[in-house]
């Protein structure tokens, strides 16, 4: 059994991996489409520059704007609610930019087909899509509840630093990134065990009001890959697929299996 905190550190290592090598597969497929050749090297700075901007936008850039507007002010405590309030209007205003792209939007629907599934199969449902239709788009167990918790965690750890020299205050936002990636993972886990608890329920209740973004209502097409997506995964875990769930014709995609490797 993984270690508590360790275990989350290596589940995000792991999806950010297997996610990472299934973006450059898809990308390397539309550019090879458009007559384009990825190589790894223009591969590798695309990573390294998105990991850059998304620590700099989301955590340094709060901070630079949290520092500037309260200067002045000599109570920590403002400087610290400006931080987590600007880091939080980044966090929606750039969900709802995005979600206004067409291809994003599109992402978006097939995130609530894939949840509408899940919830199907937990309820011990066919996964047919007129079972997964009458599931809801949100999830609590969601990646996205998952960047709620982070940004809260953010928010009450970066504050414990308190108001020191620019150098160690941006070190700070940096160094503490896995630690609160680890313990936001511990509070899902716990989360979910215990989501009857109206207490709980409600502390996590914001995760499921950011999925009102990021997932959208699916055509039947989509429910139909989400459902073909599970079943396939259920059978590489050696598991039973629901009675009566539907069998749509599929065709895997060439090399896949030796690539996910």
């Amino acid at each position: 059994a993984r270690a508590q905190f360790v275990r989350g550190l290596i589940v995000l290592y792991e999806t950010l991996v297997v996610g990472t090598r299934w973006l450059i597969r898809s990308a390397n497929i539309q550019a090879n489409a458009d007559g384009i050749e990825l190589g790894k090297g223009s591969i590798a700075l695309m990573l390294g520059l998105t990991l850059v901007l998304g620590v700099g936008v989301f955590f340094l850039l709060p901070l630079f704007v949290a520092t500037f507007t309260t200067a002045s002010i000599q109570q920590d405590w403002v400087q610290h609610v400006v931080e987590g309030l600007v880091r939080v209007a980044i966090f929606l205003g750039y969900l709802a930019l995005i979600a206004r792209m067409p291809d994003i939007r599109r992402v978006f629907e097939y995130h609530g087909a894939e949840h509408m599934t899940i919830h199907a199969l937990e309820a011990g449902d066919p996964l047919t899509t007129e079972a997964v239709r009458k599931s809801p788009t949100a999830h609590q167990r969601c990646g996205t509840e998952f960047l709620v918790v982070v940004i809260a965690l953010s928010i009450l750890m970066f504050s414990l630093v308190g108001r020191q020299s620019p150098l160690i205050m941006v070190g700070s936002r940096v160094l503490l990134i896995p630690v609160i990636a680890a313990i936001g993972y511990e509070l899902l886990r716990l989360g979910a065990r215990h989501r009857a608890n109206p207490v709980v329920k409600a502390i996590m209740w914001p995760g499921i009001l950011v999925q009102m973004i990021t997932t959208r209502q699916p055509t039947d097409d989509m429910i139909e890959v989400a459902i073909v997506s599970m079943e396939e995964a259920l059978a590489a875990d050696g598991e039973a697929v629901p009675d009566g769930s539907a069998a749509f014709e599929r065709e895997p995609l060439a090399g896949a299996e030796a690539r996910i490797r």
